[in-house]
């Protein structure tokens, strides 16, 4: 890569707050290596504009997970994914990197960011639903609820002690169901009468990878370009985040339709 590349380096707010020492060595890598031009926006919006005004530098962004669907969305609204790459400095906790990491990004900020410079792009599945949203990694229909998101309290462990000690045990957890008809590529994979407790999605090899799970049969699988579910309102989790309810949703895969720069070995 030559020294004369014009960078756009773009920092989420949040990573230079949580680790500022990571943000320093990874702008002065990049700064050592080409023509970085540093943007540090205050919000979320900030990033939006920052990134869309690059001009013909290329982007790099500082951050985490968030950090890069964000980037991406963007540049897939300005359908700018199919020219050039994006870049990414993965900064943040461990379990807000797991799709930088799957993805072929180095853990450390020094690697990662030799990686923007001496890299190789690699073209990336997208898929994308019919309200221009778009998912990297996994899709989840129905949403699972997070259990753990609430600390828990002394007085709510003291009576969850004191359900467990005046209720008998039941003999087995209760399994929620969902009523969905789900279509790969316009067949029809399942439909409301058969009761389902989840829907798993992953793009890979230009196609999408639906696994349905049945409340009392064994897993279906297919793949498909296209995907659609529709039922009573339902919510989903895409790369994390909880979107919903809706009552009819349209997933297509984007074979090759971005690029992200990563190590060459």
């Amino acid at each position: 890569m030559s020294a004369h590349d014009q960078l756009l380096v773009v920092i989420d707010p949040v990573a230079r707050r949580s680790d500022g020492e990571s943000v320093r060595i990874a702008k002065d890598v990049l700064s050592a290596g080409a023509e970085a031009k540093i943007c540090l926006p205050d919000s979320p919006e900030e990033f939006c504009r920052a990134l869309a005004r690059r001009g013909s530098r290329r982007p790099v962004v500082l951050g985490d997970d968030r950090t890069l669907l964000r980037a991406v969305a963007l540049l897939h609204r300005e359908r700018e994914l199919a020219t050039g790459a994006l870049s990414l400095v993965p900064i943040g906790a461990p379990d807000s990197l797991e799709i930088a990491h799957a993805l072929g990004v180095p853990r450390s900020t020094p690697a990662a960011a030799r990686a923007v410079l001496d890299g190789r792009v690699r073209r990336l599945d997208l898929l994308v639903d019919d309200s221009d949203g778009v998912v990297l990694d996994e899709l989840l229909v129905p949403a699972v609820p997070d259990l753990t998101s609430a600390a828990p309290t002394v007085w709510g462990t003291c009576r969850s002690l004191v359900r467990t000690l005046v209720r008998p045990a039941p003999t087995a957890l209760a399994v929620r169901t969902h009523r969905l008809r789900v279509e790969v590529d316009g067949v029809l994979l399942t439909d409301v009468d058969t009761p389902v407790e989840s829907l798993t999605v992953r793009s890979a090899g230009g196609a999408a990878e639906v696994t349905v799970h049945p409340a009392a049969a064994p897993p279906r699988r297919a793949t498909a370009r296209v995907l659609t579910v529709s039922g009573p309102d339902f919510r989903y989790r895409a790369d994390g985040r909880i979107t919903g309810p809706v009552r009819r949703r349209t997933w297509t895969v984007l074979g090759e339709a971005w690029g992200l720069t990563l190590p060459r070995n």
